[in-house]
């Protein structure tokens, strides 16, 4: 038991959050594209709207998880519990949206 919470604590367990936060990014990206191009859904996002459907989308998810983990980054070298914190409930909300995506695609093909 020791061993697994050894894996999960301090610095590696912010590696592992901010690695799973880049990539629900990215699947809430790729999954909201195919959604939009293919009809089955409309971008809530409005600001994102006219990006939608051009290869900018994704490009402008992809940096701006890129972003929102190198930010996270240089907070938990200040303030580690904070940025603990914050990845976590980032992580959770991303969670979420990846699976709205995903019960949106399935409920549309029926």
């Amino acid at each position: 038991m020791k061993t697994i919470k050894r894996y999960f604590t301090g610095t590696r367990r912010m590696w592992y959050l901010l690695a799973a936060l880049f990539i629900l990014v990215a699947s809430d990206g790729i999954i909201s594209h195919f959604l939009i191009t293919g009809g089955f859904a409309r971008e809530g996002n409005p600001f994102l709207v006219p990006l939608v459907g051009e290869g900018n989308f994704l490009i402008l998810k992809a940096v701006g998880g890129l972003i929102c983990v190198f930010i996270l980054w240089d907070i938990y070298k200040q303030r580690p519990k904070m940025a603990l914190t914050s990845s976590s409930c980032l992580v959770a909300l991303y969670a979420g949206i990846v699976l709205w995506n995903i019960f949106v695609f399935f409920t549309s093909q029926v």
